[in-house]
């Protein structure tokens, strides 16, 4: 297991790998129209190259293969945190959280925040983040729970 910068000829694995990480998640958490909403198919590569290459997410990789990724913004806004459904309960995520958790700090930011999914809250909320807010968020007319966190560092 190894921890990389992002690199332009991962974006179609960083891709595929959301879209199957929401698709993977329970229906009784997120309906399959929620999910179709949040990760619609079919997935549009080219957005995501631009996107990935403004954000520049780490990546945990095993194997060359990569098991998750997280994306830090300089306002230390944590965006997107994903792992592929075949790593889940391996620790990446958590391992992820703490990178960019000692990034922000060796940068000198004092807080971090992010916009959980109801699936996501936990991991954060293990790792010092309180919720500030429930929010109903909509996309494509359906609506998606999620929570404003925040931690300081």
């Amino acid at each position: 297991m190894r921890l990389i910068e992002y690199s332009p000829d991962r974006a179609r694995e960083i891709a595929d790998l959301f879209y199957e990480s929401v698709h993977a998640i329970d229906s009784s958490i997120y309906s399959d129209e929620q999910k179709d909403s949040w990760a619609p198919t079919p997935v549009n590569y080219s957005e995501w190259e631009k996107r990935l290459d403004r954000k520049k997410p780490y990546l945990l990789v095993i194997k060359d293969e990569v098991a998750g990724f997280i994306e830090l913004e300089s306002d230390g806004h944590i965006d997107c945190a994903y792992v592929a459904p075949r790593f889940h309960r391996k620790g990446i995520a958590t391992h992820l959280l703490k990178h960019v958790m000692v990034v922000a700090k060796n940068s000198g930011l004092k807080q971090l925040h992010v916009e959980a999914s109801i699936v996501a809250e936990p991991l954060f909320e293990k790792a010092g983040f309180f919720v500030e807010n429930e929010n109903q968020v909509i996309r494509h007319n359906i609506v998606l729970i999620n929570y404003s966190m925040r931690v300081d560092l």
